[in-house]
């Protein structure tokens, strides 16, 4: 389970993410149909900054086995941020 903490002036928030979530998030992110889509969206700004770019197609089986390793390094801190204002994001695992 991941674990998402933000500290904020008036707000101290927790989230709890079950792998589950996190795969069912990963299958729906990685269809063609929603890739399709965002470099469709993306398109029209990409022109007006003259950028020759598209998000290249991410393939579900090869991110499977990364989620599945995650599971093996429990307590490890993916994302620990402090801002000046004295907000803070922890990402756990």
């Amino acid at each position: 389970m991941m674990h998402v903490k933000v500290k904020a002036k008036d707000v101290r928030l927790t989230v709890p993410v079950p792998y589950t979530v996190i795969t069912i998030v990963l299958s729906i992110l990685t269809s063609k149909w929603i890739q399709q889509q965002a470099n469709k969206w993306t398109k029209a700004y990409f022109d007006r900054k003259k950028i020759d770019f598209t998000f290249p197609l991410i393939d579900k089986e090869m991110l499977k086995p990364i989620i599945k390793e995650l599971k093996n390094y429990k307590g490890l801190v993916l994302v620990d941020v402090k801002a000046q204002d004295g907000t803070e994001v922890k990402v756990r695992l």
